[in-house]
């Protein structure tokens, strides 16, 4: 019998039944975006926040949503007292927090296409793209296309507040 065959199953039906099975598998396994964001590591100052602000169950929905999730390093950029305010005032850390959240799943692809996005806070961010660098308001996009099962991340290197809370 020759190498194209296996157990009497043509070797590429085989080789496509399986690389098939191994991307659901994978497609199954996908985080939603909180827990890609606990798994990442990097977004334990987010996560918190997140939690004070009541928005977990509403980031493990359906979705899909596209976030613009600044790191640990992102939130020691801000003064600690607007951190702490931010902490005493629920309803304005709701409002920063969904400052950085898009509706639908919008890849880098599509987010170099744009100049502006509605948030799910209602107002507008900003989306220019110089040098090849994206950036989101003044954060620069560091890391893009971070797949979720319900949405997509995209690493900022800053906090982006809504225009009225500067």
């Amino acid at each position: 019998m020759n190498n194209r065959w296996i157990w009497g199953i043509p070797a590429i039906v085989l080789a496509s039944a399986l690389i098939g099975a191994v991307a659901a598998s994978q497609r199954a396994e996908r985080k939603d975006i909180v827990d890609t964001a606990v798994a990442a590591g990097q977004f334990k100052t987010l996560v918190k926040l997140v939690q004070e602000a009541d928005l977990v169950d509403a980031l493990r929905g359906e979705g899909p949503f596209t976030v613009f999730a600044p790191t640990d390093a992102a939130f020691a950029k801000l003064p600690k007292a607007q951190v702490d305010a931010l902490l005493k005032d629920k309803e304005a850390l709701k409002q920063v927090l969904l400052y950085h959240v898009v509706s639908g799943k919008v890849m880098s692809k599509d987010v170099v296409k744009l100049r502006s996005a509605k948030t799910l806070q209602g107002q507008n961010v900003n989306i220019r793209v110089q040098n090849k660098v994206v950036r989101i308001n003044d954060a620069r996009v560091v890391r893009a296309d971070i797949e979720c099962s319900n949405g997509v991340i995209h690493v900022i290197d800053k906090v982006i507040l809504p225009p009225n809370r500067k």
